[in-house]
Protein backbone atom coordinates (compact mmCIF):
# COMPACT_ATOMS: atom_id res chain seq x y z
CA UNK A 1 0.00 0.00 0.00
CA UNK A 2 2.77 2.43 0.91
CA UNK A 3 4.61 1.54 -2.26
CA UNK A 4 1.57 2.46 -4.35
CA UNK A 5 1.21 5.80 -2.57
CA UNK A 6 4.88 6.65 -3.05
CA UNK A 7 4.75 5.55 -6.67
CA UNK A 8 1.67 7.69 -7.28
CA UNK A 9 3.28 10.73 -5.70
CA UNK A 10 6.41 10.20 -7.76
CA UNK A 11 4.42 9.95 -10.97
CA UNK A 12 2.49 13.11 -10.20
CA UNK A 13 5.59 15.12 -9.35
CA UNK A 14 7.91 13.88 -12.09
CA UNK A 15 5.51 13.43 -14.99
CA UNK A 16 2.51 15.66 -14.38
CA UNK A 17 4.37 18.58 -12.81
CA UNK A 18 6.41 19.64 -15.83
CA UNK A 19 3.52 19.41 -18.34
CA UNK A 20 3.19 22.68 -20.24
CA UNK A 21 0.76 23.58 -23.00
CA UNK A 22 1.39 26.26 -25.60
CA UNK A 23 -0.60 27.73 -28.43
CA UNK A 24 -3.62 28.95 -26.47
CA UNK A 25 -2.38 32.41 -25.54
CA UNK A 26 -3.22 33.49 -22.01
CA UNK A 27 -5.14 30.27 -21.34
CA UNK A 28 -2.03 28.04 -21.47
CA UNK A 29 -1.81 27.71 -17.68
CA UNK A 30 -5.55 27.07 -17.34
CA UNK A 31 -5.63 24.29 -19.93
CA UNK A 32 -2.47 22.70 -18.49
CA UNK A 33 -4.01 22.81 -15.00
CA UNK A 34 -7.23 21.19 -16.22
CA UNK A 35 -5.28 18.41 -17.95
CA UNK A 36 -3.17 17.82 -14.84
CA UNK A 37 -6.25 17.74 -12.61
CA UNK A 38 -8.07 15.24 -14.83
CA UNK A 39 -5.04 12.94 -14.99
CA UNK A 40 -4.55 13.20 -11.20
CA UNK A 41 -8.20 12.31 -10.56
CA UNK A 42 -7.95 9.31 -12.89
CA UNK A 43 -4.80 8.14 -11.07
CA UNK A 44 -6.54 8.47 -7.71
CA UNK A 45 -9.45 6.34 -8.95
CA UNK A 46 -7.03 3.70 -10.25
CA UNK A 47 -5.13 3.70 -6.95
CA UNK A 48 -8.36 3.27 -4.98
CA UNK A 49 -9.39 0.32 -7.17
CA UNK A 50 -5.97 -1.32 -6.85
CA UNK A 51 -5.90 -0.87 -3.07
CA UNK A 52 -9.44 -2.24 -2.79
CA UNK A 53 -8.47 -5.34 -4.79
CA UNK A 54 -5.34 -5.75 -2.66
CA UNK A 55 -7.37 -5.48 0.54
CA UNK A 56 -9.89 -8.07 -0.68
CA UNK A 57 -7.09 -10.43 -1.69
CA UNK A 58 -5.45 -10.14 1.74
CA UNK A 59 -8.74 -10.74 3.56
CA UNK A 60 -9.54 -13.76 1.40
CA UNK A 61 -6.09 -15.16 2.10
CA UNK A 62 -6.59 -14.69 5.86
CA UNK A 63 -10.04 -16.28 5.81
CA UNK A 64 -8.75 -19.35 3.98
CA UNK A 65 -5.95 -19.95 6.46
Amino acid sequence: MWLLMLLGGGIVVTILGPIEISGFGDANWLIASIIKAVIAIILVIIWILVLSKLKNWIFQKEIQS
